[in-house]
């Protein structure tokens, strides 16, 4: 599935490409909130990070706004699981009836953070999930 990006989120995605090392997948960039969500690809998210958080942190200093990073993921259900971290997500089950949702199973004292203030997180969490995997929601249970 090809995802059509800005100019602006092209513009991001080498910043941080260059200052991490690493490959990025995806940007949304989130002005409501004031931070862009990267999709790392796959096992490159501690090099992405940075030893004790300093990429994430240059990165931040440079753009002025808040970076979430989303690990990507062969599957639709472990994508969606990597987009809500660091809520403690137990399960995902995609069901494919006339909407592809995800149920996503998430400790009790986790709900919060992975909806996010003002439903920030779960907000990200649909739209990259939709761009990626065709997934139509995602619900809490």
């Amino acid at each position: 599935m090809a995802v059509e990006l800005s100019d602006e989120a092209r513009r991001l995605i080498a910043l941080f490409e260059d200052e991490a090392g690493v490959t990025v997948r995806d940007c949304l960039v989130d002005d409501a909130n004031d931070r862009v969500v990267y999709v790392v690809k796959a096992g490159q998210m501690a090099d992405a990070i940075g030893p004790g958080g300093t990429v994430v942190d240059r990165v931040e200093s440079k753009l002025g706004r808040e970076i979430k990073l989303v690990e990507d993921a062969e599957t639709a259900s472990a994508f969606v699981a990597n987009a809500l971290t660091p809520a403690a997500v137990y399960n995902v089950t995609i069901s494919e009836n006339d909407d592809t949702v995800a149920y996503v199973e998430v400790a009790q004292d986790d709900r919060g953070v992975a909806i996010g203030a003002d439903g920030k997180n779960i907000d990200a969490a649909r739209q990259l999930a939709a761009r990626h995997f065709d997934v139509d929601g995602i619900e809490l249970t």
